[in-house]
């Protein structure tokens, strides 16, 4: 199996399906980080991946501190690094992980990101990879020159675009050495001149997409050679199945094969010595998780009105969710723009209510409970052979793990979980290559010059 570390640059609240996601919160004390800009705890956390063997380190993008009614709803993120200086410093450290940055190609430019990437594949030996986001929040738009943001149709006509011509630029030079001039004109770029660096040791960055809607799917069938998929996030196997196999089907109308593409499951684990202790160790993270200003602030974006007002230890709200009458049917620029439909908005909240009054919940404890869970919880050994049988039975073919400090961050899951799949068999015991494509069992890409 393919297995990869996930340190995200924010909350990632997805109220428009009553899905709540919550990444690493770094400020707790068992995380060792003085700063979110800390290099050592990147370092650390670098290092650990690499010695547990793992393909790849993903590190996040935030390009706006996450906002609600004018206030920092994400108070974790602020002053994270930006992450492909981060994976630069981070080459210097390690010798084989992968070095993966999250990049939006909404807001970047094509030159300017390959060149970045193609220097951090340079200096790493080819380790470089590339995390295709596409944004759909306005107010990330308010700090670039452009401002806005684009309808959900051009964002990945955009990003798809992207990728070609950031591969054009990759491909200028020929495998020699000689530098080309490069031309691209399309619908949404139009650009010429010469790329300054030679083609990439690994030939191109390994391109990685996170998502699991249907336009997402069909980008990592053409473009990808990674998909990151949340369908693990309610620990449903089956989902992950049906998943699999719907995505590896759309590889033959591009030409491609089923090894072409690694669809690698987002997952957080935690152990015990017992199941009863895993659990509870399970619960204890929820909760720190999702805090009393956490879970006002994720009804807010369900409910489109200031609930600050009201006890998060008390009822969820009688009222039903507000629309903005300004916008009608798409997001609510108060709140979270691009976040929050309000069709999808009562659905949640019915939801959310039945949920509350089967199980007699606070609003936080509905916000816990209507929230993903961890994916594996258990023993060591319990884990070990529900991640192979996963594996084995096509539900993914890796995972990409969220340390979270109360669970012993990564370390426990190197110590304790790694040497028991690798005496199944189902995991590497060294690394047999030195770069990145190579530890995924990627070709490198044909030259196209």
């Amino acid at each position: 199996m393919h297995l990869a570390a996930h340190l995200s640059a924010v909350d990632d609240t997805t109220v428009r399906t009553g899905t709540v996601r919550t990444g690493t919160v770094r400020t707790d004390p068992r995380s060792g980080s003085r700063s979110p800009s800390d290099f050592a705890s990147f370092e650390r956390l670098a290092r650990t991946a690499e010695r547990g063997l793992f393909d790849f380190l993903l590190l996040d993008e935030g390009l706006r501190l996450p906002e609600q009614r004018g206030r920092i709803r994400d108070p974790d993120v602020v002053g994270r690094p930006e992450p492909l200086t981060v994976l630069n410093a981070l080459a210097t450290v390690t010798d084989r992980l992968g070095l993966a940055a999250t990049a939006d190609a909404t807001f970047h430019e094509p030159y300017e990101l390959a060149r970045r990437l193609a220097t951090l594949d340079h200096l790493s030996g080819g380790r470089a990879a590339w995390h295709v986001r596409t944004s759909s929040d306005a107010r990330t738009g308010e700090n670039f020159r452009r401002g806005g943001h684009l309808d959900r149709a051009d964002r990945y006509t955009r990003a798809a675009e992207f990728v070609a011509a950031a591969r054009e630029l990759w491909d200028s030079w020929t495998p020699d050495g000689t530098p080309r001039p490069f031309a691209h004109q399309g619908r949404h770029f139009d650009i010429a001149g010469e790329f300054t660096l030679p083609r990439c040791p690994q030939g191109h960055p390994v391109i990685v997409r996170a998502g699991d809607s249907e336009e997402s799917r069909e980008f990592a069938a053409s473009s990808a050679d990674v998909l990151f998929s949340g369908r693990w996030a309610g620990g449903r196997p089956e989902a992950g199945r049906a998943f699999y196999a719907d995505v590896k089907r759309r590889l033959a109308k591009y030409g491609r094969g089923p090894g072409d593409l690694r669809i690698m499951a987002s997952a957080a684990v935690v152990l015990g010595d017992s199941a009863a202790e895993a659990h509870e160790r399970a619960e204890e993270i929820r909760w720190q998780q999702v805090s009393p200003q956490t879970a006002l602030l994720t009804l807010e974006r369900i409910w489109g009105v200031d609930l600050s007002g009201h006890d998060p230890d008390g009822p969820l709200p009688d009222i039903d969710p507000v629309p903005d009458p300004r916008l009608g049917p798409v997001p609510d620029q108060r709140l979270g723009p691009g976040r929050t439909r309000h069709g999808d908005s009562v659905a949640t909240a019915e939801k959310w209510r039945a949920l509350a009054r089967e199980r007699g919940l606070s609003i936080r404890q509905t916000v816990i409970e209507a929230g993903a869970r961890q994916s594996f919880v258990g023993t060591p050994e319990s884990v070990a052979a529900e991640l192979a049988e996963s594996v084995a039975r096509d539900a993914a073919d890796g995972f990409v793990l969220v340390p979270h400090p109360a669970s012993g961050g990564l370390d426990e899951f190197v110590d304790r979980v790694v040497p028991l799949l690798q005496e199944r068999g189902a995991f590497r015991t060294a690394y047999e290559g030195a770069t990145l494509r190579a530890h995924l069992g990627l070709a490198e890409p044909v030259w196209k010059g």
